[in-house]
């Protein structure tokens, strides 16, 4: 579906560029205002929360520690091959090269969701790759603005290094906390709606897009700050809105995503026929090359260590889907349209863009669905859940908090009991109204699923 719109774009393009000469772009302003907010609220909202937190530290390594050796990696080797005499590429200094391995390094979510929603992967697969689509956002943001303003400065020192290590985490968790300060906003806001009962859905898109908008204002990661809001806000805003809300809800925010997506990927084929261009055979070649050789090295590497820390280990089968599934996208490519005209490497760095998002998209896109059938890879189940499976995950819950208490071992099921408990005792009354917010667990699983 992705390559038919491509393909539109390429053909809608290639009709005005020859009916006129200038044919509209994919601005950066309309993209990460409007286009994007969209596909990221519709993956928070509805984001598996207990897959998400239950693997939350293979999905950090992989979206901090992976996104960190992709982009070095690329920026370093590129930097290397620029040195060889014969490429007619040795104006390019390292810093340009580190901004460029940053931009093609990042795993794109939109193009991520166009293709593994598809193919309907099992969960764990899924939620790998998804989720660190999202939480790479802002390793990428900090290295982007890092390098452009070490590419500006011409130098680097300890203390610029140091600094952004803090910007790192000032851009993620400032991101987080915006997002849910706007995320309990919007629940204490569902609570007072029952007359009101039009307007519900109107609150969860506001608040959401505030989020967001708050956290691009600061500098901060829009993208978390959106995640973390649709997922503070949803538990509490289903339990106070009608059925009709809750429906409007679900089908607006996927019909809003999907137009987003059709209009990010014509707009990415109207683009690249648009230019400009500078076609270099060597840069273009050794940019795809060192993009799957990155991403499996780094799933390979970071997978070794990480199994000894799991109880499911990761196979071969899933770390060949995890390093063939890293696609790349609309992101990466307006973040290289962000770049400053000064920058003479710019119309280069575009082409070998556009030409490593075509290659992951329309190649490996296309090709990850036999793969996917001849490795025999297990797919997602189909149904939902009854009560007898809640009952008996709530007892298993209950049963391993109980063994690590016994142990002394304080593990993640121990930190969720007590979240659980402090959301029940406190947080509950306040953002759920009426009868709702004293109810059992398991009555109210049977709403939900009502």
């Amino acid at each position: 579906e992705s390559c038919l719109l491509i393909g539109v774009g390429l053909l809608v393009g290639g009709i005005i560029k020859f009916i006129q000469d200038e044919t509209p772009v994919l601005d950066t302003k309309l993209f990460f205002l409007y286009l994007l907010p969209p596909i990221i609220l519709d993956a928070g909202y509805f984001l598996p929360i207990r897959a998400f937190t239950e693997n939350m530290g293979t999905i950090l390594v992989f979206a901090v520690v992976g996104t960190l050796w992709n982009a070095f990696f690329i920026g370093g080797m590129i930097y290397g091959v620029c040195q060889i005499e014969g490429t007619q590429l040795a104006s390019v200094d390292l810093l340009p090269c580190l901004l460029f391995g940053t931009i093609v390094s990042a795993v794109d979510p939109v193009a991520v969701l166009a293709v593994f929603e598809e193919i309907h992967i099992n969960e764990l697969l899924y939620i790998l790759v998804f989720g660190e689509s999202l939480l790479n956002d802002a390793v990428t943001v900090v290295l982007y603005h890092l390098f452009e303003e070490f590419s500006h400065a011409g130098t680097v020192t300890v203390a610029d290094g140091f600094l952004g290590v803090i910007c790192f985490f000032v851009v993620s968790l400032g991101g987080i906390l915006v997002g849910a300060i706007y995320g309990l906003l919007g629940a204490f806001t569902s609570r007072f709606t029952s007359h009101t009962r039009v307007i519900e859905p109107l609150f969860v898109f506001l608040y959401s897009y505030m989020a967001y908008l708050s956290a691009e204002v600061f500098h901060l990661s829009g993208i978390m700050s959106l995640i973390a809001c649709g997922v503070i806000m949803r538990p509490y805003v289903e339990a106070n809105v009608s059925h009709k809300s809750y429906t409007t809800i679900k089908y607006f925010l996927k019909m809003w995503s999907s137009v987003s997506e059709t209009l990010i990927f014509i707009f990415l084929g109207v683009s690249t026929v648009a230019g400009p261009h500078a076609w270099n055979w060597t840069f273009v070649i050794v940019t795809v090359v060192l993009c799957l050789v990155s991403r499996v090295l780094g799933v390979i590497g970071l997978t070794y260590i990480i199994n000894k820390f799991r109880i499911v280990k990761l196979t071969k089968k899933d770390q060949f889907i995890l390093a063939y599934g890293g696609l790349r996208g609309a992101i990466a490519f307006s973040l290289g349209f962000l770049l400053t005209d000064e920058m003479q490497m710019k119309s280069m760095f575009l082409t070998a863009i556009i030409t490593v998002i075509f290659f992951t998209v329309i190649v490996q896109g296309m090709t990850i669905r036999p793969l996917v059938e001849l490795l025999a890879v297990k797919k997602k189940k189909d149904g939902k859940g009854s009560i007898n499976e809640e009952i008996h995950t709530q007892f298993l819950d209950h049963l391993l908090t109980g063994i690590e208490d016994i142990c002394g071992h304080y593990g993640h099921h121990h930190w969720k009991d007590k979240l659980s408990r402090f959301n029940k005792t406190y947080v509950k009354r306040w953002l759920i109204a009426g009868e709702r917010s004293t109810e059992p667990q398991l009555i109210s699983f049977y709403h939900k699923m009502e």
